[in-house]
């Protein structure tokens, strides 16, 4: 386990700060609105947004109408007070968003690579990376998500889903080339940090995005955390055995992905794209219509399964399959309906969200911005990048 900073009065600072920031991240709020929010006193809010302001991190906007007595002035987190980037690493390009502190997109490139060499991916980064630094502002670090199972506090891959990657310290290739803090992660927990600050995740303590394409994915807030597993392996959902069907790429039979993963839907409607096959299945191929209506009824079955034992509040489905919602979710929702456990289908909301590449990277950068509003906790964390810190101030 990871040894813990003693509670000093600055990490209470640190702590405190970032429940401050948090808030800020809403919109426009005041000082009496911020304690209210946060439980903090009064002149302890005043002195942290008073250390913000002086930091360049926090402004100043408005007064706000008053119920009597002095307006209280609005404050909001200066967006351009600095940058990150985010990566989505695909099996044959690299897509890159630079955002603000409000994680809003302000540059964006792409470049092609084989995902399949180490050292090509991290030259093609490098370089992307390069070409995205801002002229106008600090850069705090890069996030990068891809398909694979990745040990998140070392940055190591253990095994990449498209290429034959093994224990590949990514992170550290990548701070060593770019001289900066980076940030792996499982490219599905890059949507799940898109949901938190944009999607319908904003404010949910408990919901589980479903990635839906070549693979099935799975990303889970549990207890307002994301989730990741002892190894950084949680959420291969995909591998999920629900049926005495095909060969899975991973070796194993009948895995929810092996059977309705996007390569498995165009061997089984015999079309080139999803595109083609969903195509098909509007005009009114019956063998094409049955495969869509088959796999939703599939995946209705492994989510209701995946309610059952997590509870979540909301369900987001995400990814290119998503594209042929119309196809898949009449099945989807009447086996999801069959599998829930009585009760806990009251309160349960599935939205169907049609994120792009580009949202994937999004999600990357909105990961390293989380931990940019966090404390560093730990004692090794002291050379980190954080927002709640006097010395990255």
């Amino acid at each position: 386990m990871q040894p813990v900073r003693v509670g000093s009065k600055e990490l209470i600072r640190e702590i405190n700060s970032s429940l401050v920031l948090a808030e800020l991240r809403t919109g426009l709020v005041s000082r009496t609105d911020l304690a209210r929010r946060t439980g903090l006193s009064l002149p302890t809010v005043s002195e942290i947004v008073a250390d913000l302001i002086a930091r360049g991190v926090v402004e100043e906007r408005e007064t706000a109408v008053s119920g009597g007595g002095r307006k209280p002035v609005l404050l909001a987190l200066k967006a351009d007070a600095g940058f990150v980037i985010g990566i989505k690493v695909t099996e044959t390009q690299v897509i890159a968003v630079r955002t603000d502190l409000n994680a809003s997109i302000v540059d964006r490139a792409t470049a092609a690579v084989p995902a399949d060499d180490v050292r090509t991916v991290v030259r093609v980064i490098t370089r992307v990376v390069r070409k995205l630094r801002p002229e106008d502002g600090p850069l705090y670090g890069v996030g990068v998500g891809l398909a694979g199972v990745i040990d998140r506090a070392s940055g190591v891959v253990r095994h990449a889903t498209y290429a034959d990657w093994r224990d590949v310290d990514l992170a550290g290739l990548l701070e060593q080339r770019l001289g900066l803090p980076v940030v792996v992660d499982n490219d599905v927990n890059t949507l799940v940090a898109n949901e938190q600050w944009f999607g319908a995740g904003r404010g949910v303590a408990d919901m589980a995005v479903v990635s839906i394409g070549r693979g099935i994915g799975l990303g889970m807030v549990l207890d307002g955390r994301l989730y990741r597993g002892a190894a950084g392996g949680a959420g291969e959902f995909g591998h999920l055995k629900v049926a005495d069907g095909p060969e899975c790429a991973c070796g194993g039979r009948g895995c929810l992905e092996a059977v309705i993963g996007g390569p498995a839907l165009l061997t089984r409607t015999g079309r080139p794209t999803l595109e083609d096959a969903a195509a098909a299945a509007r005009d009114g191929d019956r063998t094409a219509r049955a495969v869509f209506d088959e796999a939703g009824r599939i995946l209705g079955t492994a989510v209701g399964n995946l309610v059952n034992l997590l509870n979540p509040k909301l369900i987001v489905l995400a990814g290119e399959g998503t594209r042929a919602g119309e196809l898949i979710l009449p099945g989807f929702g009447d086996a999801l309906r069959a599998a829930v456990f009585d009760g806990l289908q009251q309160e349960l909301e599935i939205v169907v969200d049609d994120w792009d590449d580009e949202a994937w990277a999004r999600g990357a950068a909105g990961l390293f911005l989380g931990e940019l509003f966090q404390p560093n906790l730990r004692p090794d964390e002291a050379g980190r990048p954080s927002l709640t810190a006097r010395s990255a101030g």
